[in-house]
């Protein structure tokens, strides 16, 4: 498979991009290979693209939004590319994959591309390829990257730490217990949306108060030059969508995109080799972990003590450490 594969027109280039996105996914020795391969020959053909982050708690309407937000760009001559991460199971590693079935007039058109993605129980809400991924859909032509986060716990670290602008979700009647007024989203955030706002216009408004002067306080406190915009916007009226794409585009006038994405890179960077550590430890030390944990259980081993002779055995330095 070459990047000309993936920027065929129509389906054929859908269904490669599918493909090479699967083979990126793979734990297999021989197509992680290939993949490699394929992902070398594409950086040059990649990272013209905005990409754009999107989270927010469960049932804030994530999906609509995307849908309406992507409907709308593509109207305007753009080629949307949706990387939807779904939450897998702690249980059964399985996971629903519904985000094209939440979608579904946007993945009718010819020039969206949407991909589902397990978490897999990744830190983050985000699939461990998806900095990959982007490189793919933005080497088959698509300038517009949405990654849609599971919303929960570090999801907005990992989204912002790999897109141009992050956006974040909050429902209308979210009242003194707003999630931006949390240190972290308020550092991280560039765009906050009170979506759904047509349910109810006065909650929204009242909440789009709390939070400007939240992060007014925020910015005062810390030195910040500038706070986020924040906006109402509605997907089942499409009020506001415009209004949301303007605020990006705004916000990519001041920011030094060349520098956050080679910031961006040495990230991907250091993730993978940590990744691959880790893997590693498991396929050579794996068989080991259970009669270590049982002992750290039963008190009878420290863990600090258990993790440092594991880390020995590892690296193959016993008389060291």
């Amino acid at each position: 498979m070459t990047p000309t594969d993936l920027q065929a027109p129509g389906m054929a280039g859908r269904r490669a991009l599918a493909k090479a996105i699967t083979l990126l996914e793979s734990s297999l020795p021989k197509h992680r290979a290939q993949a490699d391969a394929l992902l070398s020959a594409c950086l040059p053909l990649s990272g013209k693209a905005l990409r754009l982050g999107l989270s927010g708690v469960p049932g804030v309407g994530k999906s609509s939004f995307i849908e309406a937000l992507g409907l709308r760009l593509i109207g305007q001559g753009h080629r949307v590319a949706v990387l939807a991460v779904d939450p897998s199971s702690s249980v059964s590693g399985g996971s629903i994959l519904g985000d094209k079935t939440r979608m579904d007039r946007l993945a009718l058109e010819e020039a969206a591309f949407i991909r589902p993605s397990p978490s897999r129980g990744v830190l983050g809400g985000v699939a461990s390829h998806t900095r990959e991924v982007m490189r793919l859909v933005e080497a088959a032509g698509y300038d517009v990257v949405i990654v849609e986060t599971v919303g929960v716990g570090q999801s907005e670290v990992a989204v912002a730490g790999m897109t141009d602008c992050f956006c974040l979700l909050q429902l209308p009647k979210s009242g003194d217990e707003l999630q931006a007024i949390k240190r972290g989203v308020m550092e991280l955030a560039d765009l906050v949306v009170i979506h759904k706002a047509d349910i109810d216009k006065a909650a929204a408004t009242r909440a789009q108060v709390q939070i400007v002067s939240s992060l007014r306080l925020h910015g005062q406190a810390h030195g910040a030059v500038g706070t986020p915009e924040v906006l109402q916007a509605s997907s089942q009226t499409g009020d506001g969508v415009a209004e949301v794409w303007a605020a990006v585009q705004r916000h990519q006038q001041r920011i030094d995109r060349d520098a956050r994405r080679h910031q961006q890179d040495l990230a991907w960077l250091h993730e993978r080799v940590q990744d691959g550590l880790q893997q590693a430890f498991r396929e050579r030390l794996g068989h080991r972990l259970p009669g270590v944990e049982a002992q750290v259980r039963a008190g009878t081993l420290a863990a600090s003590t258990a993790a440092r002779q594991l880390l020995q055995e590892f690296l193959g330095d016993q008389d060291h450490g």
